[in-house]
């Protein structure tokens, strides 16, 4: 009896803590507002505005001479560059400023209906160069070098490839570039979006493009959510309980949950290219994918090449990144393998420093 009775007190004692707790979460929820969550704050200066694409120059943290040459962020259309400089202590940006780079970043913006006809050869071809050529114009240099976050890895790696004297250093972190390269992995938890996309017929792609003009962000918020469904189901109690209980982790992981709820829409054209040409198809390696009636050569990447990327990358398992080394035609390659996973990169503490001073380090090593 006394042992039950034992039990009985220690299930009320944690209801009445779990409670309190959930109290002050409520309390702490209550008292923040949009503008407490700030994400993407860094300070910047507009160089260039077209269309929806605007390109930005950052403002420096440390007086004197940049140490390394112009570099440019370039993130993809799935997501949106604030990933980069989601809070001031885990900011990929704030730690590249603090060490005297000169930096820059293209934001596309959230694409609309009136978009849709856009193709992957027009941020490339049209909106990436202009703002290469901007940049150019606005240091007094004649060659830049790319920093390509995943799908703006591999608009970085097209560019380059396609306009090589342009182009200094490529800088890619957890960009794909063997579209199949999920295959070779021996984790079979990597590689969802890829399986999933060969799945799909090209006719239903095609209906859900015409449906819609584009493909819309919540289509692909939702297929982001259901790689780590238990996850997905946990984090609004169990883990947002948790943060409640700091101000400062409660400000961290509602700036996560703004940054992956601010999915812009991918231009129809462009995101049949990318589902159907590059994810199905797999062309960029084949040497079949065409950018402005051109034929993308991977070879023709003869400036020197970091490539950083995940090891427990389930969006973009490893084999998937690491396969570029085979196509390029620099030997001037590098790589730099982070443990942990995709996001991971951008907002664990110690893989973003990581990141920071080795793209810093490799690009003094090159100026």
């Amino acid at each position: 009896m006394a042992t039950d009775e034992t039990s009985e007190n220690l299930v009320v004692k944690e209801a009445m803590e779990f409670n309190k707790k959930f109290m002050r979460g409520l309390d702490a929820l209550s008292r923040v507002k949009d503008e407490d969550v700030d994400v993407g704050a860094t300070p910047k200066t507009l160089l260039l505005e077209q269309d929806k694409v605007t390109l930005h120059r950052y403002e420096p943290l440390v007086q004197g001479e940049a140490l390394t040459g112009p570099v440019l962020i370039v993130y993809g259309l799935i997501g949106r560059y604030t990933m980069a400089d989601l809070q001031e202590d885990r900011s990929l940006v704030r730690n590249l400023l603090g060490r005297g780079v000169d930096l820059y970043v293209v934001d596309w913006g959230h694409p609309s209906r009136a978009d849709q006809h856009l193709k992957l050869d027009d941020y490339i071809d049209w909106y990436l160069d202009d703002c290469v050529d901007r940049i150019c114009k606005e240091a007094g240099v004649d060659q830049i070098t790319l920093l390509g976050i995943c799908e703006g890895g591999v608009f970085s790696s097209i560019y380059a490839a396609r306009h090589p004297e342009k182009i200094k250093n490529l800088v890619l972190t957890i960009t794909p570039i063997d579209f199949h390269g999920d295959q070779e992995d021996a984790d079979e938890t990597h590689g969802f979006i890829n399986l999933w996309t060969r799945n799909l017929e090209d006719e239903d792609i095609d209906k859900l493009i015409e449906a819609f003009g584009n493909l819309p962000g919540e289509i692909m918020a939702s297929v982001f959510q259901m790689m780590t469904p238990v996850r997905s189901m946990t984090k609004y109690n169990l883990d947002l309980l948790e943060a409640a209980s700091d101000e400062k982790r409660l400000l961290n992981f509602l700036r996560m949950e703004k940054w992956l709820a601010d999915r812009p829409h991918h231009p129809g054209a462009a995101a049949r290219q990318w589902l159907i040409e590059l994810y199905k198809e797999n062309k960029l390696i084949r040497g079949e994918l065409e950018i402005s009636g051109e034929k993308v050569d991977l070879a023709n990447l003869t400036m020197p090449v970091l490539n950083v990327y995940a090891l427990q990358d389930h969006i973009i398992p490893p084999p998937s990144s690491q396969a570029l080394e085979k196509y390029v035609g620099t030997k001037d390659y590098t790589e730099i393998a982070l443990p942990g996973g995709h996001v991971g990169v951008y907002v664990s503490g110690k893989s973003q420093g990581i990141v920071g001073e080795g793209v810093y380090d490799w690009l003094r090593d090159r100026q």
